[in-house]
């Protein structure tokens, strides 16, 4: 009577369902735990023109459009109804810290800057440690050392009574390299 394999399929199969359908309430909670200590990669989202501080203090009113240009770079907004304003524009999104944004905006009066206003920004060196996310924020060491510590990790002085080898007599030879560059003809 049950040397039939449809038969026990037909059985089978649908223990084998329940118990499948129960153990996914299971797996849910499971994966809940792990939602909390798992997270999706969030990419850095840096646009538009890094301005720093430095660049903003050598602007001097009356350069010429090209030098603004070569200070600042170019403009991520330059709008063709206001032909006389250029604006640059920083923003800076990244996971765990509130997003950030900087905007300067260059006033020009024909060819030549009449202002510019804008967001306080960044020097240089505290946009890069923004930016190094191995840093940890700490104290640096202070580098120094007193005589008697620079004495201790002196090497000691060969000694003159042992045959062998002095520091006279073991100094590498010269060597002579050849020259980088082609002889001209």
């Amino acid at each position: 009577m049950f040397n039939h394999p449809p038969f026990l399929a037909r059985l089978v199969l649908p223990f084998v369902a329940a118990l499948s359908l129960a153990g996914c309430g299971s797996l849910d909670r499971v994966s809940t735990g792990f939602a909390g200590t798992l997270s999706p990669y969030r990419v850095e989202v840096v646009q538009g023109n890094f301005i720093s501080k430095e660049q903003v203090q050598a602007l001097k009113v009356g350069m010429s459009r090209d030098q603004v240009r070569q200070i600042l770079g170019t403009p991520l907004l330059a709008s063709v109804f206001h032909a006389d304003r250029w604006e640059y524009v920083f923003s800076l999104r990244r996971e765990g810290v509130e997003p950030q944004a900087r905007k300067l905006t260059v006033f020009f009066t024909g060819e030549a800057l009449a202002r510019f206003e804008g967001d306080e920004m960044l020097s240089e060196a505290e946009f890069v440690t923004l930016l190094d996310t191995r840093r940890k924020s700490g104290k640096v060491p202070v580098l120094e050392a007193t005589e008697a510590q620079l004495k201790a990790a002196a090497p000691a002085a060969p000694n003159r009574d042992v045959a062998g080898p002095t520091a006279a007599t073991s100094a590498p030879a010269a060597v002579s390299y050849p020259p980088l560059e082609a002889p001209v003809r």
